[in-house]
């Protein structure tokens, strides 16, 4: 059976999606079958990773809010060679219509990719930047949650919400959840503030903090705008290193768990 792993923080602008693609092309890379879900109305995702090359006529809503499955709506990429479950702005939408359900919204997400959870290695939810039933929607469905948290001021401002957040949905709707891992983000080794942000991250997570970081890299910032991840763009980054290194570090830390 497939693991679900969310990669969610409310705050913007701290590398989720750029985690999302890469940590699922380095997974595809490594021959495990991967599903992409891009869970934010932005799409960034979807178009950071080439699927809207390739070309789709319905979305994560139609999947969501519809009775099309995981299988109508994924999208096939050769390279990475993986499966994205795409994004449009109709997602934006799901909020308001969710509002409308009774019970089992929560759920919405959970039931469709249940039902195809054994079909891959790992299904990689990348989630929009705040707090609300989207969110919620992903995190009753994954069974981890991954953080990155930026090495910037404020790197913990708003953490303590996601986390009241975690433990309300493991209260109500999967009590299975637990952290994934903690990811330093655009790390910069030169200035005193992305050191004294790195240690106060691991003496708050200990254990729960990835060994590797994410560095600031140029080459990071323009391989969306080609539209492919890292591993495509630029193999012998400093960015594509430092994410390769975490691709291992999920592949050791769940295969020991197993």
């Amino acid at each position: 059976m497939g693991k679900i792993i969310a990669i969610a923080n409310q705050k913007g602008g701290v590398g989720k999606t750029t985690t999302s693609i890469n940590l699922a092309a380095g997974l595809a890379y490594y021959d495990r079958k991967v599903l992409l879900v891009d869970f934010d109305p932005q799409g960034n995702a979807t178009h950071g990773i080439g699927a809207n090359k390739v070309g789709f006529e319905k979305s994560v809503y139609d999947v969501l809010m519809g009775d099309d499955t995981v299988e109508d709506v994924a999208v096939h990429l050769q390279m990475p060679p993986l499966d994205v479950l795409p994004a449009t702005i109709d997602l934006s939408g799901a909020d308001v219509d969710m509002a409308g359900y009774e019970v089992g919204r929560e759920k919405l997400l959970k039931r469709k990719l249940d039902a195809v959870k054994n079909n891959y290695d790992y299904i990689i939810i990348d989630c929009p930047p705040a707090l609300g039933l989207l969110n919620t929607n992903a995190l009753t469905a994954a069974d981890t949650v991954m953080i990155p948290v930026q090495c910037e001021y404020f790197a913990l401002e708003g953490l303590t919400q996601l986390l009241s957040t975690i433990r309300l949905v493991q209260r109500l709707w999967n009590p299975r959840l637990s952290i994934e891992g903690v990811l330093l983000t655009m790390f910069d080794a030169r200035t005193k503030l992305s050191v004294e942000v790195q240690q106060e991250v691991r003496k708050y997570f200990k254990e729960n903090v990835y060994k590797g970081y994410i560095p600031r890299n140029v080459r990071l910032s323009e391989a969306p705008s080609r539209e492919v991840s890292i591993f495509e763009y630029d193999t012998r980054s400093e960015g594509a290193k430092a994410y390769a290194q975490l691709v291992k570090e999920v592949l050791v830390q769940n295969e020991r768990r197993k």
